[in-house]
């Protein structure tokens, strides 16, 4: 993926407020991962994969489920390959959230007699991508070798207009 997005892109594509994505960053549950680090001068910015994380927290937590379980399936979530992602359905019958891949583990859980909820990761994901078709991503290629990068150019402007 070749395109980042800044932290207010993330919230409305996702759904969250700013306030929950900073406590989510800070705490390490779902912080951005294409420029992660803030003390570097650069704008932080979140990769699809980490706007869909942040989806998926959201949901969860609407339904109820502690942050000690989403923790624990955003970090199962991490450990998958993103290809995989779309053909993951994550259940839950409101304490604990497993994770189906096929509709027959599905109805497997669904058998026990116990509600349960589903959240589809394929359909989450088409979601997603139409949001974020409609807001604006960041570029992420390296410029060509004398064409400057446009982030050095508005640097280069703040440092003159704080100096100057």
């Amino acid at each position: 993926m070749d395109v980042g997005y800044r932290g207010p892109t993330a919230c409305a594509a996702a759904g969250v407020t700013y306030r929950q994505l900073d406590f989510w960053a800070r705490t390490r549950l779902v912080g951005p991962s294409v420029r992660p680090e803030p003390g570097t001068g650069e704008i932080p910015l979140y990769s699809f994969r980490d706007v869909l994380l942040l989806k998926v927290v959201k949901r969860l937590l609407d339904t109820g489920i502690s942050l000690q379980q989403i923790r624990t399936a955003v970090e199962h979530l991490r450990g998958r390959d993103t290809s995989d992602l779309p053909h993951i359905t994550l259940m839950s019958d409101g304490v604990s959230v497993y994770e189906c891949t096929s509709p027959s583990e599905v109805v497997e859980l669904m058998q026990g007699g116990q509600g349960m909820f589903g959240i589809a990761l394929g359909r989450v994901w088409r979601e997603l991508e139409g949001a974020l078709g409609q807001l604006p991503g960041e570029r992420l290629a390296e410029p060509l070798p004398d064409e400057p990068h446009p982030g050095d150019e508005l640097a280069r402007r703040r440092r003159e207009r704080k100096t100057g």
